[in-house]
């Protein structure tokens, strides 16, 4: 059977100790900048070596996160951060920005490279062009079932990590861009302010942007089946006891042995836990939000949960061999790939009772307070000789020491040669054409005026194609499951045939779908496109076009550009903010007494519209649309992206824009023009 492995969050150094003395495997943790979680401790540079050197004395793996989405000017800061991960010798580097991608798979080659959860794998194409793009292995995104897994997993040749416990995000991760636009204080970046926790309302329900924590711990057997390699625990924000509840909950499950269930909740928990993603009971069950008496409950549980981690646990197995004779003692220890010999003073001739090899273990064997236990004990000792317990216990002492030294050393990860793109300036033309993205052909107005016409995949029609032909671009679902995946590729096989040339995609499975039926690609803001290296990856990979992250402010989208690639900005729309597979308006009104334009109101009152995908996911839209019509147009392209509008609406706005006038009524810039955090 396959043995995943424990992958324990390690927010800081209290939360590392607690993590490696309960018995994770491997521990993830961020150094000071590019982390999704920024507010937590943390690694400085330094604190960053130490941690690698006590992790590998203690047979841990270190994974350091570099998973956020990172800017132009930030490039030089990058490199010197991957410059202290490999000095520090860590196992691997967790990444979502395709930038940090390429400066790690070309200047450190020997460093795993885990695809981030970021990157929202949740079908076996998705997990192909992970494969495809040189990541080593990847994290699947939380909300897919048990069977979605093993389909996954069974589609490539890298291995798998599956969260088994902690928070879940309301949006497929990497989709959400709520807190960002709200508050100026990006997911993607790591400030993440969380206020989908706040008291979002939709019919009766309150809390309804707000899911429990996710414990899978007793579905363990079922992840491994699966093939799943690697098991990870969510929570770098949280305390150093729930690190230890969980880790020791994990091993214990993972063992076929009963696990504390109670003190899993009791240390945090938001009304208690949910498996709804993995056994596909997506309800109203699944919510919950932290009360007053789940915070009780957590301040009674810490003294004993402190006590899993006060003390050493040996978990190093080490061999022995002892040796005695006249002229001086010997104790050899090995690891099995370190050996180390420490020598002892001359023994004395014994006037009474000699020391025997039972008793030499016995003395030698004593490494409390170590991570090491004696696996084999090997003796050879001339007779008649003894040696007081206080020199054996120093030969052990000094056997030991110089073996932890030896383990904590780190091998060089050597760099290779490594240039990063720069912006390579061009002219765009102005104004730059106008690309709409209609959810309803019924919407379309100005087609005249437009260079693309974006209509989501099931609504294209042969007719349509030959209407509009090569300006006609099928959108594909924004998240589509592996339950889907085929017949979507039979359909947009059948619209290749009757002349459709180009789709559209929001997440990286399109490309690798759109590839293989031989459709050109056009990459959407959800591919989180925010730098130049991330532009060249993706041209190198074939990508037609591509619509940068609309979290950019205008000053950095400006500074980018690629050596040939179309790229764009999307200029109009009510954006989307957050993907759900668990819609909240299923759960609270269900479907039956929905239209699929269901609303969400935030507690000051403002509605925010809910788009459903074909009951498969919903989408969290903004309350007020983005218009900067007149006010700047710098790439190839500006996407007005249409939702709920009528088609004399969608003619106004596109008037608008041919007219650099500013639009009427409601309207945001958006992140264009704030600072983004």
């Amino acid at each position: 059977m396959n043995r995943p492995e424990i992958l324990a969050p390690a927010g800081g150094p209290e939360q590392l100790t607690a993590a490696v003395r309960c018995g994770a495997d491997s521990v993830y943790l961020g150094a000071s900048a590019f982390n999704a979680r920024r507010n937590a401790s943390n690694f400085t540079f330094d604190q960053l070596a130490e941690a690698v050197r006590y992790c590998r004395t203690h047979g841990v793996k270190v994974y350091v996160t570099v998973n956020t989405l990172i800017l132009d000017d930030e490039m030089d800061a990058l490199a010197e951060t991957a410059d202290a991960i490999a000095a520090a010798g860590a196992d691997a580097v967790i990444l979502q920005d395709m930038a940090a991608l390429r400066l790690f798979a070309e200047k450190y080659p020997a460093l795993h490279r885990v695809a981030s959860t970021q990157t929202a794998v949740h079908n076996t194409d998705g997990a192909r062009f992970l494969q495809d793009a040189g990541f080593d292995s990847f994290v699947l995104a939380r909300e897919l079932t048990l069977s979605e897994m093993e389909k996954i997993c069974a589609a490539v040749s890298i291995p798998a990590e599956a969260f088994v416990h902690g928070a879940h995000c309301m949006s497929l991760s990497g989709a959400c861009c709520l807190s960002a636009m709200l508050g100026g204080r990006s997911g993607n970046r790591g400030l993440c302010a969380q206020p989908c926790r706040l008291d979002w309302k939709c019919g009766g329900g309150d809390h309804v942007l707000s899911l429990k924590d996710m414990s899978l711990i007793g579905h363990i057997a079922a992840l491994a089946d699966a093939g799943v390699a690697t098991l990870k625990i969510e929570g770098r924000m949280k305390r150093p006891e729930y690190v230890a509840a969980a880790v020791t909950a994990c091993v214990s499950a993972r063992a076929g042995r009963p696990y504390d269930g109670t003190a899993l909740a009791a240390v945090f928990s938001r009304s208690g836990f949910t498996d709804g993603y993995l056994t596909g009971r997506r309800d109203k069950s699944m919510f919950g939000f932290r009360t007053r008496e789940d915070v009780t409950a957590a301040a009674d549980a810490l003294p004993a949960l402190a006590a899993l981690y006060r003390k050493e646990t040996p978990r190093v197995p080490v061999d022995m061999a002892f040796s005695m004779d006249k002229a001086g003692c010997r104790l050899a220890v090995s690891d099995g790939t370190h050996t180390v010999t420490a020598a002892g003073p001359a023994p004395e001739v014994a006037r009474t009772r000699p020391l025997d090899p039972d008793r030499a273990r016995e003395n030698l064997s004593r490494t409390g307070g170590t991570q090491y236990y004696v696996n084999s004990f090997a003796a050879d000792m001339a007779p008649g000789l003894t040696l007081s317990a206080a020199a054996l216990n120093g030969l052990r002492r000094e056997a030991l020491a110089e073996l932890e030294t030896v383990r904590g050393q780190v091998p060089e990860i050597a760099a290779r040669p490594y240039e990063p793109v720069r912006p390579v300036r061009r002219a765009h033309p102005s104004p730059s054409p106008l690309w709409a993205r209609f959810a309803d052909p019924a919407q379309i107005a100005r087609e005249d005026a437009l260079q693309r016409i974006i209509l989501p995949m099931e609504t294209v029609t042969a007719e349509l194609i030959a209407r509009y032909g090569d300006a006609l671009v099928a959108a594909l679902p924004a998240a589509a499951f592996p339950a889907d995946e085929d017949a979507l590729a039979a359909r947009l096989a059948r619209l290749r045939a009757a002349g459709l040339r180009a789709v559209w995609t929001e997440n990286v499975y399109g490309l690798e779908l759109g590839r293989r039926l031989g459709l050109a690609v056009l990459g959407g803001f959800g591919l989180n496109v925010a730098n130049c290296q991330a532009l060249d990856f993706f041209e190198r990979f074939g990508l037609a076009a591509v619509t940068v992250s609309f979290e950019l402010p205008m000053k950095r989208i400006k500074a980018m550009d690629s050596a040939a690639m179309p790229w764009g900005i999307a200029a109009y729309g009510y954006l989307p903010l957050m993907r759900f597979r668990a819609c909240p308006v299923r759960a609270n009104l269900g479907c039956e007494a929905c239209d699929g334009r269901g609303v969400l109101t935030d507690r000051r009152g403002v509605t925010f519209p809910v788009e459903c995908g074909d009951k498969k996911y919903a989408t969290l839209l903004n309350s007020v649309p983005l218009h900067i019509a007149g006010r700047d147009d710098p790439g190839d392209f500006r996407l007005l992206w249409f939702t709920r509008e009528t088609r004399e609406r969608c003619g106004a706005v596109i008037e608008d824009f041919l007219l650099d006038r500013p639009g009427d009524g409601p309207r945001t810039g958006g992140l264009y023009y704030r600072a983004l955090l």
